[in-house]
């Protein structure tokens, strides 16, 4: 599909969550957007099965979802809350339990295929005026002067646009051309994914066990199933990827310690590997990049694509408020205010779960001791484990307007 226009206000590439929730956040604006993707989105599937891949998404993130008119279509197709969470370490005693009734709410967050947030998203960025869906299309060359940022398309043609956002994953394309540089490092695991069907049920209950090679997680979905991100080491990942359906739910219950039974079905599974990654910046004059672009973390606490969401929700934010100012959306002075909002941000989550994720990982009896005393004390001491839960479920901190329930345009009328 060739862009309707040759200049754009915003270019974003990549259409996947976080790039459609910034398109979205941006909709109904004087601001005309397109978002360019090498593929369309799958708006329908079969009724059976479930998403290989999905995301547990924070109360805070809700909020954006609900606030930009997508949370409807998501929960018209299938959306699972979790009520409680349960935590412990194969390697002790150490346990915790969080309960959203100690915090007064009524869900901790849910959980959500990612084919669902993307089709719900999707479905709303097309009933927006000034945005414009342009897929599939390759891309062949990024270049920039001091007017514009261009992309050169694979049949020659170019779009330009006064800001160019990229939000096209951990691979990013957008930021290799900008030259932008990385900081990370391989984890040397792997996180095989599937979903299963258990002998008791769930319960809505989000349940992870720290295991010597890696955490596995199980996370509910409807009807009774829960979906499974297992971390592990490579060589463990490709044995079980293996293993016949018997032997792999077996294997499954084992390490589960058999908490909800039996593993009645199992759906495909699969892989991936597992990477630190942070960019040494975040944006560029006329350049800005967003969710896993600009930073990657560990699947263990879930927190990956909110933070991705809330990088969209405040650089829609700064670029609203910046253009009601008669300011340039794509000067440098603008799009450090978003830098240094979400840096900062970011970097205490990525700092925390790293670390979390070497400390359980560690086999050192001082170590083992430290990490179950403080899971036990954590979990005794109520004020406590009630604000790391909050901070994680996005109920506090320097949240964006979005993520407060807070319409831009309310916003931007003060101005």
């Amino acid at each position: 599909m060739k862009p309707q226009h040759s200049f754009y206000d915003v270019a974003i590439v990549g259409g996947g969550m976080v790039g459609a929730t910034l398109a979205c956040a941006l909709g109904d604006t004087p601001l005309r957007v397109a978002v360019v993707d090498a593929v369309s989105p799958a708006l329908e599937w079969p009724p059976e099965g479930y998403d290989l891949r999905v995301s547990a998404i924070t109360r805070a993130s809700q909020r954006i979802f609900e606030t930009l008119g997508a949370w409807e279509g998501m929960v018209e197709r299938r959306v699972s809350p979790f009520r409680d969470m349960h935590v412990w370490d194969a390697g002790g005693r150490g346990s915790i339990h969080f309960d959203s009734a100690d915090l007064g709410e009524d869900t901790l967050g849910h959980i959500i295929e990612n084919r669902v947030i993307q089709a719900a998203l999707h479905e709303r960025m097309a009933r927006l005026d000034n945005v414009e869906f342009i897929a599939p299309v390759r891309l062949r060359r990024l270049a920039w002067d001091s007017d514009a940022m261009y992309l050169e398309l694979e049949d020659g043609s170019y779009l330009a646009s006064s800001l160019l956002v990229g939000a096209d994953g951990s691979r990013s394309w957008v930021r290799s051309q900008a030259g932008i540089s990385v900081k990370g490092w391989d984890y040397q695991q792997q996180a095989l994914v599937t979903y299963v069907k258990t002998e008791r049920p769930h319960e809505e209950t989000a349940w992870q066990r720290f295991l010597p090679e890696g955490p596995l997680a199980f996370l509910p979905l409807t009807d009774g199933y829960s979906s499974i991100v297992w971390s592990t080491t490579p060589e463990q990942a490709k044995h079980l990827l293996d293993l016949d359906e018997g032997s792999f739910s077996q294997s499954l219950a084992e390490a589960f310690e058999h908490r909800l039974g039996e593993i009645e079905q199992v759906g495909p599974r699969a892989a991936y590997p597992l990477r630190f990654l942070q960019t040494n910046a975040y944006v560029r004059p006329r350049l800005a990049l967003v969710g896993d672009a600009a930073h990657t973390m560990h699947p263990l606490a879930g927190q990956g694509v909110n933070l991705g969401l809330a990088d969209a929700a405040s650089l829609a934010e700064v670029l609203l408020e910046a253009l009601a100012a008669r300011k340039g959306i794509g000067s440098i002075t603008t799009l450090r205010r978003y830098e240094r909002w979400r840096r900062a941000d970011n970097q205490g989550m990525l700092a925390a779960v790293d670390g979390f994720k070497r400390v359980f990982g560690s086999d050192l009896s001082v170590v083992r001791w430290a990490r179950n005393t403080g899971l036990s004390l954590t979990h005794s001491v109520l004020p406590v484990k009630n604000l790391l839960m909050r901070y994680a479920m996005g109920l506090s901190g320097d949240l964006p307007r979005l993520a407060r329930g807070e319409a831009l345009r309310d916003a931007l009328g003060q101005h």
